[in-house]
C-alpha cells in the first residue's frame, strides 16, 4: 500500500503543471483590466488614422492611374488632378502630407 502512494505521488509531481516564468506583454489580450478602456481606446484611434491614411492615399493612387490612362503620363504634380479626375485635392489627415513622386506616379503619406 506505500508503495502504491509513493508511486501515486510521484505521478502526481511529474504531471503537475510547469509555472511559466514570462509576464504577459501589456497589449496582450486579457491584460490589466483595469487599463483595458484605455488600451482599447487607444488601438481604436490608431486604426482609425491609419484607416484614413489609407483612404486618402487609395483614392489619390486612383485618380493618377486615370489621369495616366487619359494623359500618357503622370501628374507634373497633384493640383494638376484638378478639376478633370478629382473636384479638389482632398486633406491630409491631421499632422500627415502627401509626398508625390512625379516620375513613377506614386504618393504616399507621410508626416509632416
Amino acid at each position: 500500500m506505500l508503495a502504491l502512494l509513493g508511486v501515486a505521488g510521484l505521478l502526481s509531481f511529474g504531471c503537475s503543471k510547469e509555472q511559466s516564468t514570462e509576464k504577459p506583454s501589456s497589449t496582450a489580450p486579457g491584460g490589466n483590466p483595469l487599463t483595458a478602456p484605455v488600451d482599447y481606446i487607444g488601438a481604436a484611434a490608431t486604426a482609425h488614422q491609419k484607416a484614413r491614411k489609407t483612404l486618402a492615399g487609395v483614392g489619390l493612387d486612383q485618380a493618377i492611374n486615370m489621369f495616366y490612362a487619359q494623359e500618357g503620363r503622370f501628374p507634373k504634380d497633384l493640383n494638376e488632378l484638378v478639376p478633370s479626375q478629382l473636384p479638389s485635392i482632398p486633406p491630409a489627415p491631421q499632422g500627415m502630407k502627401y509626398q508625390y513622386d512625379a516620375k513613377t506616379g506614386s504618393v504616399k503619406v507621410v508626416p509632416q
